[in-house]
């Protein structure tokens, strides 16, 4: 039996107040011709124009493909990819949220291996030529999408979100600088702080989890205990925005390298059909989930207890699971994290859907990485809970 582990991370990752500057440096490393990967949100706060300046510094100017939107699907890696075809980019920039950061990794992979990224999901077919040079700059703290082997696209086909796990999604280069999170909405700012703690919570409890990973995944929890909901409140608070910067990157290296579990398998369904965004349909399952999942998980989950209230820390593992539970709620609450129903989806709609949704995260795979592996009656279950979920 193997005993030992991997761990993987982008080539480099440059990270602080200012780290932008250094995107002109990093770009004349890896290529000339840059295709600059963003939304039309990014272009009209300024931070397209931001990195488009660094670029023009070294003498290059990037083709953009601004289109890309919160739930990014096959569609949009189809326009991007005929955009960096078309001018034979041989470098790609992502800048936005894990939405553009996914995009920007699948036309990498495809602009050297072909095809379509449903080709690769499950491993059908290999991925065999290096990808063009990525660098991922976030301009949120959540995601984590910047330090990831991974890159999750809906396929418009069937509604369905297609996950592709593989070293080749690894960026080369990741920026992340805290500055460009301070402009980040209060709605946003809960969304993705939430999606980085389950990515935390989810990489310690999973099945998968070995030291690295726990080392990461605890720091990201401390840290998000701490400065969440101070990032929220207060917005300009760069000291927050900086401890949730690092937490979001902690946390996206160990949930790469252990897996996500239960909520994220259950999340992706959600987003695909409903169009939920990915960190607030997180939201919506993680404290219901952890419910759920907590008498498979005691040691550790009162571990997670013991990280956001130190002070009651004698208390037994039981009753600091309770507390761990009690704590995510909580934060939800102040978050003003809402149920599926509040959200606004329809419980017929819902009701018809469901079955589908609990069979497609099933065949994700994340649900066989969670400490209580459920079957598809009891994901069934636990939507109808999360439909009407009290966060109180």
């Amino acid at each position: 039996m193997n005993t030992f582990s991997t761990f993987q991370l982008p080539q480099q990752v440059i990270y602080g107040h200012h780290a932008l500057t250094q995107l002109g440096l990093q770009t004349t490393r890896l290529g000339r011709t840059a295709l600059l990967i963003s939304d039309r949100i990014m272009e009209k706060l300024g931070t397209v124009q931001q990195c488009q300046q660094h670029l023009e510094e070294v003498g290059i100017v990037p083709v953009c493909y601004l289109d890309v939107n919160s739930e990014p699907t096959d569609f949009h890696v189809s326009e991007a990819l005929a955009v960096c075809l078309e001018h034979q980019c041989d470098v790609i920039i992502a800048v936005g949220g894990g939405s553009c950061i996914d995009a920007a990794k699948a036309v990498s992979v495809l602009a050297t291996n072909g095809g379509q990224l449903g080709d690769y999901v499950g491993g059908k077919a290999v991925l065999s030529a290096p990808p063009i040079p990525l660098i991922a700059i976030p301009t949120t703290a959540g995601t984590g999408s910047e330090m990831t082997n991974v890159t999750v696209i809906i396929n418009t086909l069937n509604d369905v979100k297609m996950m592709v796990k593989h070293t080749a999604f690894l960026p080369s280069v990741a920026i992340v600088d805290p500055m460009l999170t301070v402009s980040t909405p209060q709605s946003v700012t809960a969304a993705t702080g939430i999606d980085a703690l389950c990515h935390a919570i989810e990489a310690y409890i999973s099945r998968k989890a070995q030291p690295m990973t726990d080392q990461l995944a605890l720091s990201a929890v401390a840290l998000i205990s701490q400065n969440l909901r101070k990032a929220y409140t207060d917005g300009s608070d760069l000291e927050a925005r900086e401890q949730m910067a690092l937490a979001s990157m902690q946390a996206g290296a160990a949930f790469s390298n252990a897996s996500v579990t239960l909520v994220h398998g259950m999340s992706r369904p959600i987003g695909a059909i409903f169009h939920v965004p990915h960190g607030i349909s997180n939201a919506m399952l993680l404290p219901a989930i952890l419910e759920f999942s907590k008498d498979r998980a005691i040691e550790r989950l009162a571990v997670v207890g013991r990280l956001f209230r130190p002070d009651l820390s004698q208390l037994s593992d039981q009753k600091m699971v309770e507390v761990a539970i009690q704590e995510v709620k909580g934060l939800c609450k102040d978050l003003q994290i809402t149920n599926l129903e509040n959200w606004g989806i329809d419980k017929l709609k819902f009701q018809e859907a469901v079955s589908k949704m609990a069979v497609d995260a099933l065949a994700s795979g994340s649900p066989g990485n969670n400490p209580r592996v459920p079957t598809v009656e009891e994901m069934i279950e636990l939507y109808h809970t999360c439909y009407s979920y009290s966060f109180s």
